[in-house]
């Protein structure tokens, strides 16, 4: 079996090496030269010079992966991508597109033959050994095709990857999936400060976080990357306390609003990431001149 994979990037790279360790021919491409360098010479994964390459080098009814970042790189890449494929090719989505976006191609793609399947994928650097939750939006018929690679991707054949429903239900599933991830991350975060906080109890956190991976009802994947990060760094010095953001809790937080379904902890917790970024800080300057102007209080000079 071949696979075409489009994007080598931390997750891209993963995937290719995880398929082609289940025996499957793996064709790549990346803009990227030394993306490319990176997996040459693997058994069973070959890079082509451009996406043309890419095509004509696989054979049969074509699947192609597109492991690449949401908006413009991947409308790019679909568009580059439709003169080079027939009808019956797969075009996988594995990014994090927003749903609706992924709704609108399948839609258009299919008024040419092609197929397309909104992958959400989960598992980050560790899916390569440990496998990738998949979550598949699409026809039936492209589900069945795809679904030998699913098989091989996820965790086990039979568990970890799920046919979530039509075009979009697969990223709708990853975008909630990512505002949950959001909540919890934020929860866990915020009661290790709190036990940090309380010196004078001497608590060591790290072996504290080790503990409760055994029997606590709060244990989880995220607990056990907190424990290592503690063992290593309890002090957390060196971190600039600044959490990005992408766009699914975004995308969560605007679905809540308009299904009229409250999701405070998801929304809190993409609050904290912008107040992080430095969303926050007119609104606190603001703050601390009214607090001076009514009561005589001290600001405090920026540094």
């Amino acid at each position: 079996m071949q696979i075409g994979i489009v994007g080598l990037g931390k997750m891209g790279a993963g995937m290719a090496r995880r398929l082609a360790q289940a025996g499957i021919s793996v064709l790549c491409y990346d803009q990227s030269n030394d993306a490319r360098a990176a997996v040459e010479g693997t058994a069973n994964i070959d890079c082509a010079e451009n996406l043309a390459a890419l095509c004509a080098r696989l054979e049969g009814e074509r699947i192609l992966i597109l492991m690449l970042p949401a908006g413009n790189a991947v409308e790019d890449t679909i568009r580059d991508l439709i003169p080079l494929l027939s009808s019956g090719d797969t075009i996988v989505d594995g990014g994090n597109s927003y749903y609706r976006d992924s709704m609108r191609r399948a839609l258009a793609l299919s008024q040419q033959g092609l197929r397309y399947i909104d992958a959400g994928v989960s598992g980050g650097i560790h899916g390569r050994d440990q496998g990738y939750c998949l979550m598949l939006g699409g026809t039936p018929t492209s589900i069945e095709i795809f679904e030998p690679v699913a098989k091989a991707l996820a965790p086990h054949p039979e568990h970890g990857w799920l046919h979530c429903g039509p075009n979009g239900a697969g990223h709708f599933a990853k975008m909630v999936h990512n505002g949950i991830e959001y909540g919890m991350m934020q929860a866990v975060a915020e009661g290790f400060a709190l036990l940090a906080a309380r010196k004078e109890l001497d608590i060591d956190v790290a072996r504290l976080a080790e503990t409760w991976r055994y029997g606590s009802v709060v244990r989880s994947w995220l607990l056990d990357l907190c424990a290592g990060i503690l063992k290593d760094n309890e002090s957390l010095g060196g971190i600039a306390p600044v959490v990005a953001d992408s766009g699914e809790g975004r995308w969560t937080a605007l679905e809540s609003i308009e299904l009229g379904v409250p999701a405070p902890v998801i929304t809190l917790a993409l609050m904290s990431r912008f107040s992080s970024q430095g969303g926050s800080d007119y609104a606190r300057r603001l703050l601390a001149m009214m607090r001076a102007k009514f009561g005589g209080h001290a600001v405090s000079q920026e540094k």
